[in-house]
């Protein structure tokens, strides 16, 4: 089989942006992005893409319309295509058995029936959801048990390494590919095909190639030991605060040891993101179900070190302003797990504004990329302490960050977005009008205003200006 035509089921974070590099760099591959949301998909095919990435944008207007295509016309898209990427959405269990930890795996299943109902020739099909280990082996159970006459698969796993805000450059300058395939002449053969297509710009020795079931489980590895050093110096930063160390300076040396390097060593509010929480869960509920309860224990304590901090961050606060922010305003500067993407999956600014508006804060809220429509839905689902009314009134969107921090009682910075580095903070505390402060109040908060800065340059995601 020659790759000709590439169908991708899921138009979102990940088969959004790595199918239109595999376009970019595939001039001579056909690929099609299908997704069952005619709005998605207008989005797509719009000046204006339904997700922020930079890079993005130059990449799709390169492709788009020669030989990348946005399609709601899954049956044709499937029917034409050589090789299939399964790209949907799989979120944690809400209900039921493994509630909660497990993956919700319907949208896996809707695709693979799908496929199996719409093929009239032979696919490659491609696991590229982040899934549990075995995932594959449920799609390859649903192709094989529907297969019409004549009509044969491969299923192969290529999770994605990519982070978001990075997104193009990984996919483009990717450290590894990893393929998963079965042991047999079919499975090598498949594997080789989809080494093809990564080839025409990744080098060989940068394609890793393993059974199906090592390639499922290296991807939440990879996720749960990126959470777990997050989770460390997160610790430690609460160390740091009980005993005059500089978190900063302690992340600075221990990243100069060779054998544990920098990265990931910066603290922060938490970890949030669509992967990391979702896949370490998702590792302790396989390991419970593998009778081993001593890791599914370790794992978890990376997920309650993380809420932890959270809380501890939010408490912080409270406790800076008198133990009351009841009716004081509450600048919040970022709303987006991390700069440079407008998801707000899991971020730590959702937790931090609700605890806060429970207490009887007026929150403003500053973000360059997240929604107006995006905040307030994450601060009323799935269910708060007020009304979604109550909630509503108690919020303000601002459109620049010196408009929502005109008059707060407090700043908090939840997300390192580069141009809070670039504000003027001691403008911002020049034109905060202070009554009834004591001159100890305005030192304070002088010297706090300088440390900021200071901070900032240093790349410290959270702190708290008191005004």
């Amino acid at each position: 089989m020659v790759i000709e035509k590439i169908c991708c089921l899921g138009a979102g974070y990940v088969g959004g942006p790595t199918c239109s590099v595999i376009a970019w760099k595939c001039p001579d591959i056909k690929v099609t992005v299908c997704d069952k949301s005619v709005e998605r998909i207008n989005q797509w095919n719009s000046e204006k893409l339904p997700i922020y990435e930079p890079g993005l944008d130059d990449v799709v207007q390169k492709c788009r319309g020669r030989n990348l295509f946005f399609s709601t016309d899954i049956a044709k898209s499937i029917q034409e295509a050589d090789l299939i990427f399964i790209s949907v959405n799989t979120p944690t269990k809400t209900i039921g058995n493994g509630k909660g930890r497990a993956a919700d795996l319907k949208y896996i299943e809707g695709a693979a029936r799908m496929i199996a109902d719409l093929a009239t020739s032979n696919k490659i099909v491609v696991e590229k959801s982040t899934v549990p280990v075995k995932a594959a082996e449920i799609i390859m159970k649903i192709l094989r048990a529907n297969t019409k006459p004549g009509v044969e698969y491969q299923i192969l796993s290529n999770p994605e390494f990519l982070a978001e805000g990075t997104a193009i450059d990984d996919l483009v300058e990717a450290e590894r590919v990893l393929i998963g395939g079965e042991d047999t002449p079919e499975g090598h053969k498949a594997i080789q095909e989809l080494c093809w297509v990564y080839e025409h710009w990744i080098p060989a020795k940068n394609i890793l190639t393993t059974n199906t079931w090592s390639s499922e489980l290296s991807k939440l590895a990879a996720n749960a030991f990126l959470a777990q050093r997050i989770s460390s110096i997160n610790s430690l930063s609460a160390v740091c605060e009980a005993t005059g160390a500089d978190v900063s300076e302690v992340a600075r040396a221990v990243g100069r040891d060779s054998r544990i390097g920098p990265k990931f060593l910066e603290a922060s509010i938490g970890f949030g993101g669509s992967c990391f929480q979702k896949d370490i869960l998702n590792l302790i509920y396989l390991s419970e179900c593998l009778n081993l309860p001593e890791v599914a224990a370790y794992w978890q304590q990376v997920v309650n070190l993380n809420d932890y901090q959270k809380n501890r961050f939010t408490r912080k606060v409270i406790e800076s302003l008198f133990n009351t922010v009841s009716d004081k305003k509450i600048a919040i500067l970022g709303f987006s797990f991390k700069k440079n993407t407008g998801d707000t999956r899991e971020s730590p600014a959702i937790c931090v504004s609700k605890t806060l508006l429970d207490e009887g804060a007026k929150l403003h809220i500053y973000d360059p990329k997240v929604e107006t429509d995006q905040i307030y839905y994450e601060l009323t689902h799935p269910q708060v302490t007020n009304e979604p009314e109550i909630v509503r009134k108690n919020i303000e969107i601002h459109r620049s960050a010196y408009s929502a921090v005109t008059g707060a009682h407090a700043i908090v910075l939840c997300t390192e977005w580069d141009e809070f580095k670039e504000l003027d903070f001691k403008k911002i505390y020049t034109d905060r009008q202070y009554k009834g402060a004591g001159q100890s109040d305005l030192t304070l908060t002088c010297i706090y205003c300088e440390k900021l800065a200071s901070f900032l340059t240093d790349n410290v995601l959270q702190l708290i200006l008191y005004v």
